[in-house]
């Protein structure tokens, strides 16, 4: 597998043409005009020209112009090296083109390291960061770590942080680790994991390849698990009572603290003072944040911002809003670390204008307007490409639709769709886009379509069991999820699935709240939805759905009602400590008093009603 080229424009290339070093690398092949030689142990002769050499490592520079030689250096021999890598290094030395694959990239980084060619170690290290997969990663962790790769093994840890899960179950390397490697991965708190019981089934993993040498170190591995955030059942019968940790008599104070804990947690509304998070149960740093943006609330479009941190189960309040307004039925857009806001309605005007925030330095800049005014727009992204489709122009319900490319700052013309279509949902999948159901200025909508943007042609697929307007659709293993929307007598809590491997659609379970214009997102391996409007009021109630269960969960609330939100996922930022609950020691006090509020409401609600009956 090929896998790095060289730009010709490095190095030396800057002051000499293309064709110039062509015409040298092809002199010095036929021992032209060169001035010198390099040998090798196998007695391979390389003729070279100094100049170009020392332009490109700092190694050939001092063994070509020292001044401890009473003569120039002009024929050297490097032991160590192998004629296959040197030929490759000199050619990029000449051409900067190099060949770096599989079977020679640790041989070539070697070698370039030691003859301080740091532009062949920079290619090879972005070679090995572009191959990363759970199979070859803890390998390649480990030489960066032996050869003081520190990008590198930067990179490479956090590839493993955040596809730990896949890594556990997937890699052999990682079982070869010492226990001091494991207890520095599993102990992390930037460990990427849903469960806790993920971290415990690996440990188990690890020391079942050796148990008579390694089993000894499940006091310490155990230390590193956060033990109160697993299921109570969980933890008393399979770890508990594991051979491991109930014949080691240094599990048990372990036990005894994770015993106590999930005791208090069932009884903390009896506690008096304040009650603290102990390490054993505060969450890890989510790899991915979503973020739920602008929307209808108490009357009046928002801009209020905010993110849910997934691991703490907690919303949290974003102050960077954008100071050009509030806005609603707006779409949302995700290209790297930046989120395009598209579209909608601030209550008085229709917009075609479009905003971008930064999460990383927390800015906003306008960007392009649209070709139309969209409120009420559908959006979704392919190949980083942003596609605008339908929407309300404050006159009419649109069929066109319009892609944006960020590198050109240009809207651009697509293909329109079959119908007009606004509070409508669209989705990609597979390099195309579905977008399902909305108002066509007359009736709420069951159909649908898919567009291929390499054709950019639109063609309809079956249509939807219900009709569906402000609805929310969303890709999720490998189907489009259409949930909720307004049917033309009532807000719905139905949600259907379509599969394109058979070109049809099946219900899926309902959801608890029934509810039009919110927002919804993959996070988690769940969908989650969020906010709305129920039929009689705005929500700010959260649900989310696992496709393995089949199941709907409530989850935590928004802090704000609204409707006509819209929400994106951002993955790996850098900066993701800003967007995360802060004070994660005091998330059992924050549960504790969220109980007790709700016993007070209940108690005075028992007793308004008490009083009431006397009354009658």
């Amino acid at each position: 597998m090929s896998g790095a080229t060289a730009n010709a424009g490095d190095g030396i290339g800057r002051g000499l043409s293309q064709s110039s070093m062509q015409t040298l690398s092809e002199l010095r092949e036929m021992n032209m005009l060169c001035d010198a030689v390099i040998r090798l142990d196998d007695g391979s002769v390389f003729p070279v020209h100094r100049a170009i050499l020392s332009a490109c490592s700092p190694y050939f520079r001092a063994l070509f112009t020292t001044t401890l030689h009473q003569t120039a250096k002009t024929d050297v021999t490097i032991p160590g090296l192998r004629a296959t890598e040197l030929d490759s290094l000199l050619e990029y030395a000449y051409l900067r083109k190099i060949d770096i694959n599989f079977d020679n990239v640790s041989n070539l980084l070697a070698t370039a390291d030691y003859l301080a060619m740091t532009g062949v170690v920079e290619l090879c290290c972005k070679f090995l960061k572009k191959v990363l997969s759970p199979q070859n990663c803890i390998g390649i962790l480990k030489y960066a770590r032996d050869h003081f790769l520190k990008e590198l093994e930067k990179e490479t840890f956090t590839y493993v942080m955040r596809n730990f899960v896949m890594i556990a179950q997937q890699s052999e390397e990682i079982l070869d680790l010492s226990v001091e490697e494991i207890t520095e991965i599993i102990g992390s708190e930037e460990l990427n994991v849903k469960s806790e019981e993920n971290v415990w089934e690996f440990v188990l993993r690890w020391i079942n390849l050796d148990p008579e040498k390694r089993k000894h170190h499940i006091v310490v591995l155990m230390s590193q698990i956060r033990l109160g955030l697993m299921d109570t059942h969980f933890f008393l019968e399979s770890v508990k009572e594991h051979d491991y940790v109930s014949t080691n008599e240094q599990c048990r104070p372990k036990i005894i603290d994770t015993l106590r804990f999930l005791y208090d947690l069932e009884m903390i509304t009896q506690r008096t003072g304040e009650v603290s998070t102990p390490e054993i149960a505060r969450p890890r740093i989510p790899h991915e944040i979503l973020f739920a943006l602008g929307g209808w609330s108490g009357g009046s479009p928002t801009n209020y911002i905010e993110t849910y941190d997934t691991r703490a189960d907690r919303w949290v309040k974003v102050e960077e809003v954008d100071p050009a307004g509030p806005r609603a039925y707006h779409g949302t857009a995700v290209v790297g670390h930046d989120i395009y806001v598209i579209g909608g309605f601030d209550g008085v005007y229709y917009f075609n204008s479009c905003r971008c925030f930064n999460a990383v330095t927390k800015t906003w800049r306008e960007i392009a307007p649209m070709n139309a005014r969209r409120c009420y727009v559908s959006v979704a992204v392919v190949d980083d490409i942003i596609y605008a489709m339908g929407g309300f122009d404050g006159h009419n319900r649109q069929d066109t639709a319009e892609k944006y490319d960020y590198r050109t700052n240009q809207w651009t013309m697509i293909a329109s769709m079959n119908a007009q279509r606004s509070d409508a949902s669209a989705t990609s999948l597979s390099g195309k886009i579905y977008i399902t159901g909305g108002f066509n200025g007359h009736e709420c909508m069951n159909t649908a379509e898919v567009y291929d943007p390499d054709l950019d042609t639109w063609s309809m697929i079956p249509a939807m069991r219900s009709r569906r307007s402000g609805v929310s659709c969303v890709a999720y293993h490998g189907c489009v999820y259409v949930i909720g929307g307004f049917n033309g007598i009532s807000r719905m809590s139905s949600g259907e699935k379509f599969n394109p491997a058979t070109n049809s659609w099946t219900p899926i379970p309902e959801m608890y709240n029934p509810r039009s214009n919110f927002a919804i997102e993959v996070i988690d391996d769940m969908i989650f939805a969020m906010g709305g409007f129920n039929g009689v009021t705005t929500i700010y109630h959260v649900e989310c759905y696992d496709d393995v269960l089949n199941e709907w969960y409530e989850a935590t609330d928004m802090n704000i009602y609204r409707s006509a939100l819209s929400s994106s996922v951002i993955k790996d930022l850098p900066n993701v400590r800003d967007y995360i609950h802060q004070h994660r020691d005091r998330l059992m006090e924050e549960k504790r008093q969220k109980l007790l509020a709700l016993d007070a409401q209940r108690a005075n609600h028992q007793q308004r009603q008490v009083q009431e009956s006397q009354v009658q």
